[in-house]
């Protein structure tokens, strides 16, 4: 069958187009019959055992440059706990290697067909409130509008002690310029997804929302009361009703250990998912996010960092964690043009992360940020958040 299958081919090599054209196509089994001829077969092989060989060889220079970047790091948490200065001795001065060798040959034998993985559903804002109603008996207010939503937030970050130039430059930066309170990271209508649980102007994960609610809840229930105490009845009745919610959803924040990988556990439960609701409440929301900006600037200056923070800098801390985005915040320029952005990632984190891996010093890293801030704040978004101050 192979026999005739390639004489076959081999006529039609020199017929005229228009009768090549007309003839059938050779069945699947031929077709497949062909590709694992013997010498299909070989050249696969061949190419297979240099592909493993080009990999192992890349594999062995990455894994030795990314062991370098963690001993960097340990060393210069070390250096920082002992209080002594940290120099550019103590970064990895080298940009990752990158594979450069030939691609992974295609099997040329029938494969089965792969098996499905079951995608994770994500909760939507839908489900939130539903997780709310379902575990507490209570259903975030909205606002009545984004302008009223902006003001609240606005209010909210001029009271923690955050500039103006730092909500409207993070909030371009994180929504695009143009994100509303309800935005959900990557979903862009009926028929989309979205590709994380983030939500709203700082893009706040359930994760973040229920570590919030942990650790700021004493502040959150007293601003609630500040509130109520304002208010008179029936209004002050409802308010008084969203604190005793609150200090349920406190207590249940707070029945683990104050870790990230604790909160992580619960966040990822339905209870958990109506913690996250709260950032769509128009009395709870702007605390939420406001505190998740505020509790890097806390950090920075518990560090010794009394320097006002840039929106970029402070980007950088949301992004990366409060104590990585420390190390970047406090690097002298100079130090800033020759540090490479890798030794502040995992290995994994960095290759998923192409604006880190393309601008690839600490200094073209706050520069794209800042660039990208500068664009999206003259955005209609932005500038309604700007007047709202």
């Amino acid at each position: 069958m192979i026999r005739l299958a390639l004489a076959t081919l081999a006529l039609l090599a020199g017929m005229p187009r228009v009768w090549a054209m007309e003839l059938p196509a050779l069945p699947d089994s031929v077709a497949n019959a062909m590709a694992q001829s013997p010498q299909a077969m070989a050249e696969y092989r061949r190419k297979l055992k240099e592909y493993q060989e080009a990999r192992a060889a890349f594999e062995e220079e990455a894994g030795a440059y990314w062991g370098a970047i963690y001993q960097k790091r340990k060393g210069r948490n070390a250096k920082r706990r002992a209080g002594q200065a940290v120099t550019l001795d103590d970064y990895v001065l080298t940009h990752p290697p990158v594979y450069t060798g030939p691609k992974k040959p295609v099997d040329p034998s029938p494969q089965p067909e792969p098996e499905p993985r079951p995608r994770k559903q994500l909760p939507m804002v839908p489900d939130l409130i539903q997780a709310a109603a379902g575990h507490f008996q209570f259903t975030p207010q909205r606002p009545a509008n984004e302008i009223e939503f902006k003001r609240a937030y606005a209010r909210a970050a001029a009271a923690a002690g955050l500039t103006r130039e730092q909500a409207v430059r993070v909030y371009s930066f994180e929504t695009g310029g143009n994100g509303k309170y309800d935005m959900q990271s990557g979903y862009r209508g009926p028929g989309t997804r979205p590709i994380s649980t983030a939500i709203g102007y700082n893009q706040l994960l359930t994760t973040n929302s229920v570590e919030l609610i942990a650790e700021q809840g004493d502040a959150l229930l007293k601003a609630l009361h500040g509130k109520a105490a304002a208010l008179s009845s029936p209004p002050r009745k409802t308010m008084e009703g969203k604190i005793a919610v609150m200090k349920r959803m406190v207590a249940f924040a707070r029945s683990v250990p104050d870790t990230w990988s604790e909160h992580e556990k619960l966040a990822n439960t339905e209870k958990g998912w109506a913690l996250h609701a709260m950032v769509l409440d128009i009395d709870v929301g702007p605390h939420l996010q406001t505190h998740k900006l505020l509790t890097s600037v806390k950090f920075a200056r518990a560090k010794g960092y009394t320097r006002p923070l840039t929106a970029a800098e402070l980007e950088m801390m949301n992004l990366t964690g409060d104590g990585t985005g420390l190390d970047m915040v406090t690097m002298p320029q100079a130090m800033r043009e020759r540090v490479p952005t890798a030794n502040f990632f995992q290995r994994g984190g960095y290759e998923r992360n192409p604006v880190a891996s393309r601008h690839n010093t600490v200094a073209k890293l706050l520069a794209v940020t800042d660039e990208r801030m500068d664009v999206n704040s003259r955005k209609p978004g932005a500038q309604d958040l700007a007047a709202s101050f």
